[in-house]
């Protein structure tokens, strides 16, 4: 077979993507690939500095893709609703939403206020929830029958698995963004937008510095993962690329590990 072929099945370049949270760690890692592979991409995060330095990095990578940066805080209905209007002053169709932003906050239970469990579970759930909703137009303008538009949510092995942690409402907040996912998947599937999650383990980030905050700590973990060592840039970008590619358009639904067999590792 030509590599054309290879290409087209599992190629997204010249579709449209929007990246929230896509300022650092994770998401930083999915703009960089639909970048490297051809994708206009949206990034949003809070910080502007931040956005706009990924931005430049992004674009200084020569291409195929571009990077555009739009801060937004996804955690509230105004900040959602003013990235949707912005991204609809840039494009027409949507093919690839990743709902990354997120937060966590761990805290013993007797102290658990309720400012942490709603502060997490604004940007984890009902600001993935609304962003979706808002751009509905746009993810519908981009899909057919033959190659579906894609949202691709990033939910947690904390969302599948009890941990030795206390970030009661981060991990409520995942499981619940797992079953959203199935939800909308249920629903849009006539529509031509395919709904899939994404359920990260051990990938760099602000969330698992202190994870890797002394070498001491970082190899205490990796000793305990099955495949010893991180998740890299490669492995969850390309899982999203798949998911939004040709290739992925039969599978809607799903909510797929990418934590190197730590989550059925027994």
């Amino acid at each position: 077979m030509s590599s054309g072929f290879y290409e087209e099945v599992f190629g997204v370049s010249g579709r449209v993507a929007l990246v929230t949270g896509g300022s650092r760690g994770i998401g930083e890692m999915i703009a960089e690939g639909l970048v490297r592979a051809g994708a206009t991409t949206y990034i949003s995060s809070r910080k502007v500095d931040a956005c706009a330095a990924v931005e430049a990095r992004l674009n200084a990578l020569g291409g195929p893709g571009t990077c555009i940066a739009i801060p937004a805080d996804v955690a509230s209905l105004e900040g959602v609703d003013a990235l949707t209007a912005a991204l609809n002053e840039r494009e027409s169709r949507l093919d690839i939403l990743v709902n990354n932003a997120g937060l966590s906050w761990s805290a013993k239970l007797d102290d658990f206020t309720e400012k942490a469990w709603d502060r997490v579970s604004d940007i984890n759930v009902k600001g993935a929830f609304f962003l979706t909703q808002r751009l509905l137009p746009m993810l519908r303008a981009a899909g057919s029958r033959e190659r579906p538009s894609s949202v691709v949510n990033i939910g947690s092995i904390g969302g599948l698995a009890v941990a030795d942690l206390d970030n009661f409402s981060y991990t409520a907040s995942k499981a619940g963004l797992h079953m959203l996912t199935r939800h909308l998947a249920h629903v849009l599937v006539k529509d031509h937008v395919n709904v899939n999650c994404i359920a990260p383990g051990l990938y760099k980030s602000m969330m698992t510095a202190p994870v890797f905050a002394t070498e001491e700590a970082e190899r205490a973990v990796l000793r305990a993962q099955p495949m010893g060592r991180w998740g890299r840039m490669e492995d969850i970008a390309g899982l999203v690329i798949f998911l939004s590619s040709q290739a992925g358009s039969y599978l809607t639904g799903a909510v797929i590990a990418s934590d190197g067999g730590a989550s059925t590792h027994g």
